[in-house]
């Protein structure tokens, strides 16, 4: 079937004259999403058909990268083999903790896998746009998205030098490390990740008791824990306490744009 496919549009390539905007199967291949993280990148760099499918995670707003009207354009797969197949993609772009025997199963089936893994900067994620936008044929698009991010930093960035101390809970009362997406966007909207100072690295908890005993400047509560809604919290005047999506928290891309817009709004408030 790929190979008609294929044939049929080199032969309409030759009828056409064949111009460099007339894009042969294999430089806009078809796509499959299993990962949520390229699931939002995809949609903006893929042209119209060209992504097949994004993964369920993008279908839940506790999980999404995706704005809830974009992630409804699409359909969504749970990454089993059998639904990959009924697609009929060209390619399967995944998360790095794929399953070998998933992976084995697709490839074995002419689907070529891509996989990335999490980004853990800005930097990081600009690469990994780049590569999925030449992935998709469309490297232009790539570098739009990446000149929408680099102008959303700038505009986020504090017009002082003042530091604000933050300590960010996430779900399960853990924080953020040093080497992680967010943290770097924390440092360019005028924060410093209070976790490090507190001897806390990536993923260790803190108890309410530790918040109320040594209260940051600004609390970002991204969790839904019993303590992180605590009504102790409002009885600390010298702390500034707000809520953080936690949709903001994981994914690079787009979701960028949206995570400084509000640690810049927050930042704002705090000064």
């Amino acid at each position: 079937m790929k190979a008609l496919i294929a044939a049929s549009v080199l032969l309409l390539a030759a009828c056409t004259g064949g111009g460099a905007d007339a894009p042969t199967a294999k430089a806009r291949p078809t796509i499959v999403s299993l990962n949520p993280c390229t699931d939002a990148i995809l949609a903006e760099v893929s042209a119209p058909g060209q992504l097949l499918a994004i993964s369920h995670y993008s279908k839940d707003p506790r999980s999404s990268s995706m704005d809830a009207a974009a992630a409804s354009r699409y359909a969504a797969t749970g990454g089993t083999v059998e639904e990959v197949l009924a697609l009929d993609p060209d390619v399967v772009v995944a998360g790095s903790f794929l399953a070998p025997a998933t992976r084995a199963a697709l490839e074995d089936l002419g689907i070529d896998v891509v996989t990335f893994g999490i980004v853990s900067d800005v930097a990081a994620s600009e690469e990994q746009i780049r590569e999925l936008a030449s992935l998709a044929g469309n490297p232009g698009a790539g570098e739009r998205l990446v000149e929408r991010i680099e102008r959303a930093l700038a505009q986020a960035s504090p017009v002082d030098n003042r530091r604000v101390d933050v300590l960010l809970w996430q779900p399960g009362g853990i924080v953020a490390g040093e080497q992680s997406l967010v943290s770097d966007l924390l440092v360019r909207t005028g924060f410093v990740n209070a976790a490090p100072a507190r001897g806390l690295s990536q993923a260790d908890y803190v108890a309410l008791e530790d918040v109320v005993a040594a209260p940051p400047q600004v609390l970002l509560v991204a969790g839904g824990e019993v303590g992180q809604r605590h009504r102790v919290l409002d009885r600390l005047p010298e702390m500034q306490r707000e809520s953080f999506d936690t949709s903001l928290l994981y994914c690079g891309g787009p979701t960028i744009i949206r995570a400084a817009e509000r640690l810049a709004e927050i930042r704002r408030a705090a000064s």
